[in-house]
């Protein structure tokens, strides 16, 4: 029981980053400039996309992704230090 409620809490900890990643990182300024919009629509149209706010919506939703992954992991090797620093801690004389 106790490996699932670990399990859990590592979903709903990084959905929860996620969340805050939408939130408060923003890949580009807001509303966009005219350079801004020429380069994207160069890019989709290198990339054979007609619409660029589609490829702005997936260049988006992965820099997201990868600020969510890197906060959890930084969490997660954060957690570990702490606990073999305190197990060390506890059991010196």
């Amino acid at each position: 029981m106790a490996i699932l409620a670990r399990r859990v809490f590592k979903v709903v900890l990084f959905l929860c980053l996620f969340v805050l990643s939408v939130r408060y990182v923003r890949p580009y300024p807001y509303p966009m400039t005219e350079s801004h919009l020429a380069v994207w629509w160069r890019a989709s149209d290198w990339l054979g996309i007609r619409d660029p706010g589609d490829l702005i919506f997936v260049v988006w939703v992965t820099i997201e992704l990868i600020v969510a992954v890197l906060a959890y992991v930084a969490i997660m090797k954060l957690w570990q230090w702490c606990r073999r620093r305190q197990a060390t801690w506890r059991d010196s004389p």
